[in-house]
């Protein structure tokens, strides 16, 4: 039996809703994430009532709170793929994909990061015509320190986001050619935000070389980058 809310019930339904909306909005702002105290400011919310909606909204994936800050989830930038492959920046993208692909004979990817797991996702993919190519196919995953894509995003991310992800990350390698000094990986991330573009040759992937370019958002942030792909023979 479905029973009638009261008054107060109904009114505090929608307010929830627009907190919640307003939650992802001030976090998408802040690549760093931010503390309780940050977004309670921020909304003009009650710490007891902005946790209450904090609490789920971590334990379902669409936030992450890790070093006391909350940083949008793995399922928000899930849902933000989804949309984005069916707005028109998608078709755009798609057809800058297929352009980069004919002229340069090789592989086009979109990748894209993903700021909870420190990684990046091949979102859409044009493969090469040649019958020997590289092939990787879409919703496969890179690191980011170690990927033409992945080091065009990193080297493009504020210093602090930069900096806390190069603290919690191991640096494994994955290749002889891997950079697992945080240092030397530093010096290259600064030499790509100089040049504008990163080379990369069997650093993750021991037969493949990447070539990647950041794809700025309207406000300077970069959280994707355009990547040719090729075999290293």
């Amino acid at each position: 039996m479905i029973q009638a809310r009261s008054g107060e019930e109904s009114a505090a339904a929608p307010r929830a809703i627009a907190r919640l909306l307003a939650i992802f909005d001030v976090i998408a702002t802040k690549p760093e994430g931010m503390t309780l105290a940050e977004l309670t400011a921020a909304l003009n919310v009650p710490k007891s009532s902005l946790l209450a909606l904090l609490r789920p909204l971590t334990n379902s994936g669409h936030l992450e709170h890790a070093f006391g800050r909350y940083m949008l989830g793995r399922q928000i930038y899930r849902l933000a793929s989804h949309i984005v492959s069916t707005r028109k920046f998608g078709m755009i993208i798609k057809d800058i994909l297929v352009d980069l692909a004919e002229e340069s004979g090789e592989t086009a990817i979109l990748a894209t990061l993903d700021r909870t797991a420190g990684s990046m996702t091949y979102v859409d993919v044009v493969e090469s015509k040649n019958f020997i190519r590289y092939a990787v196919p879409a919703g496969v995953t890179r690191p980011i320190y170690c990927s033409a894509g992945g080091c065009c995003i990193l080297a493009h991310q504020t210093d602090s986001w930069r900096e806390e992800y190069l603290a919690k990350t191991s640096l494994i390698r994955l290749t002889p050619r891997t950079i697992t000094d945080p240092t030397e990986l530093r010096s290259r991330l600064a030499q790509i935000r100089r040049e504008g573009r990163c080379v990369s040759i069997g650093e993750a992937v021991a037969d493949a070389v990447g070539v990647g370019a950041p794809v700025f958002e309207a406000d300077g942030s970069c959280s994707a980058a355009l990547v040719i792909g090729a075999l290293a023979d």
